[in-house]
């Protein structure tokens, strides 16, 4: 827990407690009081976290947080397609895949735990083509 709190604390440190307590709605000392670690009467909330995160752009808290449960923080690495029609298209035929697994599992009225894997490994790869299609739509957003 002390490596976390001190991350959310160097987190804070690094990006400037004034600009970044500004970009909160916090008083600047406020934010120095309730990131400091070794302060147990002011504490950060859940939503401060968050903005720290979103502002800052540094993943250090989270990371933390992660580690401290036994997990690795990787960035999700998606790669724009050259259309966004085709990439929509491939996104809709993982969709139908999705169904078509789910529909088969439910004709005899039992999900077996076969039919269960193959409705999460459809349904992985409908997320996959989900993501692709958001960054299409990104990438075509920003050219303009």
């Amino acid at each position: 827990m002390q490596e976390f709190l001190r991350a959310c604390h160097d987190a804070v440190e690094d990006a400037g407690a004034k600009e970044l307590a500004a970009k909160m709605g916090l008083p600047h000392v406020s934010l120095l009081q309730r990131a400091n670690p070794d302060n147990d009467s002011h504490k950060l909330t859940i939503n401060h976290l968050y903005q720290i995160l979103l502002h800052t752009k540094d993943l250090r808290p989270l990371q933390e947080l992660a580690h401290a449960f036994g997990f690795h923080l990787v960035a999700r690495e998606v790669t724009p397609a050259e259309c966004l029609a085709n990439a929509t298209l491939a996104m809709a035929s993982e969709a139908a895949d999705v169904t078509k697994a789910a529909i088969e599992a439910l004709e005899d009225g039992v999900v077996t735990r076969i039919e269960a894997k193959r409705i999460e490994r459809e349904g992985e790869e409908a997320k996959m083509k989900i993501d692709v299609v958001i960054a299409t739509a990104k990438a075509k957003a920003g050219a303009r």
